[in-house]
């Protein structure tokens, strides 16, 4: 969730900078929010091939293992998923009632909810190849938007009445091979893109390949573009949108063998990248300010097939003003678009082999053979890549370091002895995977378990000693399930956990926290444990890692760190940017009772302000209050129901010893506090003593600070009576 939040704020932070420098984009940064929870586009919410979904599958079959469902229908490109649908277009028919169609169904069910059939027409292209481009859906309106083999660019409603419709062959002069090679939409704002090689009339005779803006309600042209010189080949090469330096910019290879980025509101040239003596049919991807594309035909400056380049997205001009960052060469990947996740470019020659690149260098880690023709683009999700394969394949692979594990391999075939073309790649959301192929669409998900939860969830316990675990499954209506055997693990934490889920704590291992995991095929859940060891306590913060802190204290995030001053560690408690600076730490149990805790501090003043720093014992804070100079006893901030406070001066950049401790008797509580100068003899007397007639009975003990200017702890000690 703060990860979205910064994002939205990111994306928001940039819309506003494009409507200050003159003209409403469109909210591309709204679509891409809304997206998140669908597959909208042939490569995902983020254009990027990857899927942030978790708890996929791992492995299924076809008689029934994880397949949800499967629907009569005969595609080649990539489904999208939108508001509980799935939208697929493809063919149907017969001879005489051969027809290219569009369809929806139930996500759910496979229910099929409508199709529209479409006459094909002025084409040459064959009938095997209908349903080339995959469709496009717009998250803000749930219309669909389909480029049919005839050049019809229908907009449908989500319940398949056609919106508006144009003819890009008869209007636009559409030219289209036999090869099918058509492009597909991609939505962005108030904006539907498509792009084709074309010859019109007037400035639009020459044949090029031009990207047409429609105004996605209407169908309006809003611009055309034209970025590049003559065309060398019929492409498909879809185009991204990306939010680069303030600026959106619609990337994209193009027929003449370059990669061009556009400016989304105008269509613009802001760049291009010279890389094929051939049209690029493969999609680029997008990371940062990098710009990945590859291509599988000869090299614009040499006779080698094939290449991968990382391109710097902040140039501006012409094809000679942005830069490459590496290349790989001798890599034909000529059809299939990469996926990037995690600093990995992950991408599918043409003869089905699937690479593994450094993202920052183009290293390669490993690769893996799919199969024999590679023209689906690979999806990462969950830890694992679902890849498809011309000849039947569809994979699931786990990458890792150095090599690539396959988890499942099917082979789907039409008939005995004859494979299924797949030529889509796999689109997820809400915990399923989609995929067409000439046998039917598939919906794969777990079909009994959905998810599984770890009881307890969170366990506040000793060393030494034992904890239950169990694991509760869950099926897709969220209706509890059965206890489950898992697999267990533990991370941080110093002990062992059985194959029956009980937790068994070192003795000696001390204050610690982690997790117990629990796996039941490839589903997994954690459970939090912190361990608080008995008195006493002695912390020095030599053995902790600078910028981190103990484990199991409560509420040190980052607002108390280990740093090393004066040739030892100490605990900081700096100034926050944003938030409070008034927190305490709590250290222990709630239930403990009967002891002392103190501690060194020292306060600095580089302004104006002292801070105030403390102990707490039985929910009483003492503190030593630095603008006041005053030693205070409360049990209550704002009211101070019980609090008593005495003058005492102290001086910055100053180390002194603080030490609490309450003694419950005849139903009252002594809170007694001490203050005096660290290495000096300890006083004999109390420096503060309060009574309170309703006693804190229990209390965890911890660390009290307000940190207008930065505080230091140091020699942490916590005894028993």
């Amino acid at each position: 969730m703060r990860f979205q939040m910064i994002r939205k704020t990111e994306f928001f932070l940039l819309y506003l900078l494009l409507i200050l420098h003159g003209g409403i984009l469109a909210q591309f940064p709204t679509d891409a929010w809304a997206a998140e929870w669908n597959w909208p586009g042939w490569r995902g919410p983020n254009q990027n091939g990857v899927s942030h979904e978790t708890g996929l599958i791992s492995n299924w079959s076809q008689d029934g293992e994880n397949l949800m469902w499967k629907a009569d229908f005969i595609g080649r490109s990539t489904p999208i998923v939108l508001n509980g649908r799935v939208y697929v277009i493809g063919r149907v028919g017969q001879d005489i009632t051969e027809q290219e169609q569009v369809a929806c169904f139930d996500a759910e069910t496979g229910k099929l909810l409508w199709q529209h059939r479409i006459n094909v027409f002025h084409s040459t292209i064959p009938f095997n190849r209908l349903g080339w481009a995959s469709l496009a859906g717009d998250t803000n309106t749930g219309n669909i938007y389909a480029h049919t083999i005839s050049g019809i660019f229908l907009c449908f409603t989500g319940k398949g009445e056609i919106v508006w419709s144009r003819s890009l062959t008869e209007e636009f002069g559409r030219i289209s091979g036999y090869g099918g090679r058509i492009h597909t939409p991609v939505v962005t704002g108030n904006l539907v893109i498509i792009s084709f090689l074309n010859t019109s009339w007037g400035s639009h005779v020459v044949p090029r390949h031009r990207y047409f803006a429609l105004d996605k309600n209407t169908g309006d042209v809003v611009w055309v573009a034209a970025p590049g010189g003559r065309p060398l080949d019929t492409t498909y090469s879809t185009p991204i949108v990306a939010a680069i330096k303030g600026q959106f910019l619609l990337i994209a290879g193009n027929a003449d063998g370059s990669v061009y980025a556009m400016d989304v509101r105008t269509g613009e040239t802001v760049w291009g990248f010279k890389l094929s003596k051939r049209g690029i049919q493969s999609s680029v991807v997008v990371d940062g300010t990098k710009v990945y594309a590859c291509q599988g035909e000869e090299n614009v400056d040499s006779t080698a097939m094939g290449r991968v380049v990382c391109i710097d997205a902040t140039g501006t001009g012409d094809v000679t003003s942005t830069h490459e960052i590496w290349r790989y060469d001798e890599c034909q990947v000529g059809y299939a678009s990469p996926a990037i996740h995690e600093g990995r470019l992950y991408v599918v020659d043409n003869s089905a082999n699937l690479h593994s690149l450094d993202a920052e260098t183009g290293a390669v880690h490993w690769q893996h053979s799919l199969g024999t023709v590679g023209k689906g683009s690979p999806v990462c999700a969950d830890g694992k890549i679902y890849v498809t394969e011309v000849n039947g394949h569809f994979h699931i692979l786990r990458p890792s370091g150095d090599a690539c594990q396959s988890l499942d391999t099917k082979r789907i075939e039409r008939q005995p002895g004859h494979y299924a073309e797949i030529y889509g790649s796999p689109a997820i959301a809400n915990g399923r995977i989609y995929f067409t192929t000439e046998e039917g669409l598939y919906c794969l998900g777990a079909k009994n378990v959905n998810s599984i939860r770890i009881v307890p969830a969170d366990v506040l316990t000793r060393p030494g000693n034992t904890v239950q675990f169990t694991v509760r499954a869950f099926d897709n209506s969220g209706k509890f399930n059965t206890a489950e055997a898992a697999e267990w693990s533990l991370n941080g934490l110093v002990g062992t956990i059985g194959s029956n889920g009980v937790l068994t704590l070192n003795e000696n291992g001390g204050g610690q926290a982690g997790t117990v995991s629990a796996r039941v095929g490839h589903l997994q859940d954690a459970a939090r444990v912190r361990v608080v060891p008995e008195f006493p306590w002695v912390e020095d913060f030599e053995s902790i890692e600078d910028g981190k802190n103990p484990p199991h204290w409560v509420g040190a995030g980052s607002k108390y760190v280990v740093r090393a001053k004066d040739g030892n560690k100490v605990l900081v408690k700096s100034p926050v940017k944003r938030g409070l600076n008034r927190s305490n730490v709590y250290i222990g149990l709630p239930a403990m009772r009967g002891y002392t805790v103190q501690i060194d501090a020292m306060g600095t003043k580089p302004k104006r302000n002292l801070p105030d720093m403390g102990l707490i014992a039985n929910r009483y804070t003492l503190d030593l209050m630095g603008n006041h100079q005053r030693l205070q006893i409360r049990s209550w901030a704002s009211d101070l129901r019980m609090a008593k406070h005495i003058d005492y001066t102290w001086e910055p950049y100053v180390w002194y010893t603080i030490k609490l401790t309450v003694n419950i008797a005849d139903d009252k509580a002594m809170v007694k506090g001490k203050v005096w100068r660290t290495g000096e003899p300890e006083p004999a007397s109390w420096t503060i003593t309060v009574e309170d007639p309703l006693p804190n009975r229990e209390g965890s003990p911890g660390i009290y600070g307000y940190s207008p200017s930065e505080i230091y702890y140091d020699n942490l000690k916590v005894w028993g009576d």
